[in-house]
C-alpha cells in the first residue's frame, strides 16, 4: 500500500509579515502533481493544517480545493489538528466527509476508533491521534498516572487495544525526544512538552507532524514529513520534500521523498551595501540581509527592496552590534531552562541560590503549568 505523508502546511501563514498563500498555493499544486504521478491509496496530514485555530476565509478555500482535487483523484485522505489548529473546526463536517474517502480526526472524546484499508496484505490500520496535552487525557482517564506528555501518550496509545498482527500506521502531531527543532515551530522551554518515541513501537508507521525539518527520530518508520516550505531562516539549509511510504506485508516498510521546489526560497547573504546591491541572482526570493558596513547605511531597508522586494530581515554585524550583543548576553548564550533562569531572579532577589526543596517545588509548579 503507498501512502503519501504531509504535515504542517500552515495555510494562511504570514512570515516576517509576508503573506504566504502564494507559495502555498504554489507548493500544493506541485503536491497534487506529484501524487497523480504518484498514485497512492491514501493522504495522510499529520496536523497543524492551518497557522490558526481561526484561519482566514483563503486559507480555507486553499485547503478546500487541495481536498476536492484529492477526492476526485480517488485518493482517501486521513487529517488530524495540530497545535496551531482547532480541533473542533478540522472535525466539522467529519460524518458526512468520511463517505467521500475525506476523514478529518474527531475532537479526542477519551476513544479513538480505527479507520482501515485493504490491499492484497490484508488490512491497514489507520489511528488519527489529534494533538494532546496531559490535560486532555487526564479529562477522560482521571485514575491514570498522568504527569508528562508522554505518560499522556502512552495511556492514549494503551487504550487503542492494538492489533498487532495488522499493519497499524498512527498520524501524531507530538514533539518526540531526540527530534530536531527550528525557529518556526513552537515548542516549550526545558523539553517538558517532549514523547518518548518507544510509546509508538507497536506501529508499522508513525506519520508525525510538529516539526518542520523531515527527519526520523528512534526507527526510520517513525518520521517527520516536515512542512512543505521554509517557515523561518533557520530553515534555510533544509531540503523540503513529499514523504511517500509503502507497505508491503507486515514489517515491511519503504520510505523514499521526493523534492520540493519553492516558487521562492528563502535565503541569507551577508555583506556590505554596495556588495548585496550588486547581487544579480534570485533576486525575487526571500531574504535575510546581514550588512557589514561599520557605519548604518541610511535608509538602508527601503533602497534594498528596491532590489531584493522580498526582504524580509535587515541587520548588521560590525564592531558596534557585536559588543552590544555580548553586553546583552553577559557572554553567556547557553539556553537555560525555566528552572535555572528562576534560580537566578531568585538569587538576585534574596542574595542566596534556592535549596533542593524549593528547587522540587519550583520544578513540580513548572511541569503543572506546562502540561496544562
Amino acid at each position: 500500500m503507498k501512502l503519501v505523508h504531509l504535515a504542517d502546511l500552515h495555510l494562511g501563514k504570514r512570515v516576517n509579515g509576508f503573506s504566504m498563500l502564494e507559495d502555498q498555493n504554489h507548493i500544493l499544486n506541485q503536491i497534487i502533481e506529484l501524487i497523480g504521478a504518484e498514485q497512492p491509496q491514501a493522504v495522510l496530514i499529520s496536523g497543524d493544517v492551518y497557522d490558526r485555530a481561526v484561519p482566514p476565509e483563503e486559507a480555507v478555500e486553499l485547503f478546500d480545493r487541495f481536498l476536492v482535487r484529492l477526492f476526485r483523484a480517488g485518493i482517501d485522505v486521513y487529517i488530524i489538528s495540530g497545535n496551531h489548529d482547532s480541533a473542533e473546526r478540522v472535525a466539522f463536517g467529519g460524518r458526512l466527509m468520511n463517505a467521500a474517502g475525506i476523514h478529518p480526526a474527531p475532537v479526542y472524546n477519551g476513544e479513538i476508533l480505527p479507520l482501515t484499508l485493504e490491499d492484497e496484505y490484508g488490512t491497514v490500520a489507520f489511528w488519527l491521534i489529534p494533538f494532546l496535552k496531559p490535560a486532555h487525557v487526564r479529562r477522560f482517564f482521571p485514575d491514570a498516572e498522568i504527569s508528562s506528555y508522554t505518560d499522556a501518550m502512552q495511556t492514549v496509545v494503551e487504550q487503542l487495544g492494538l492489533d498487532t498482527n495488522q499493519r497499524n500506521v498512527a498520524l501524531v502531531h507530538q514533539f518526540l525526544t531526540g527530534a530536531a527543532t527550528c525557529d518556526s515551530e513552537e515548542s516549550s522551554v526545558g523539553g517538558i512538552d517532549q514523547v518518548d518515541c518507544s510509546v509508538f513501537d507497536e506501529f508499522d508507521y508513525v506519520a508525525l507532524g510538529h516539526l518542520h525539518g523531515p527527519q526520523w527520530v528512534g526507527r526510520e518508520a517513525v518520521r517527520y514529513a516536515g512542512s512543505p516550505l521554509k517557515y523561518s531562516f533557520s530553515e534555510v539549509q533544509q531540503h523540503k520534500a513529499l514523504t511517500v511510504v509503502e507497505l508491503g506485508e507486515k514489517g515491511e516498510v519503504g520510505i523514499r521523498t521526493l523534492p520540493l521546489k519553492a516558487l521562492r526560497d528563502l535565503r541569507r547573504i551577508s555583506g556590505s551595501f554596495s556588495e548585496v546591491m550588486e547581487r544579480t541572482e534570485h533576486l525575487d526570493d526571500y531574504y535575510e540581509i546581514t550588512l557589514t558596513d561599520e557605519e548604518d547605511v541610511p535608509n538602508a531597508l527601503a533602497r534594498l527592496r528596491s532590489r531584493y522586494p522580498g526582504l524580509m530581515t535587515l541587520k548588521y554585524d560590525n564592531t558596534r552590534t557585536r559588543s552590544e550583543s555580548t553586553a546583552l548576553n553577559g557572554g553567556d548564550t547557553r539556553e537555560k531552562s525555566p528552572l535555572e533562569l528562576f534560580d537566578e531572579l531568585y538569587l538576585r532577589q534574596n542574595g542566596q541560590p534556592m535549596n533542593e526543596e524549593q528547587k522540587s517545588y519550583v520544578q513540580g509548579l513548572i511541569e503543572e503549568i506546562w502540561s496544562s
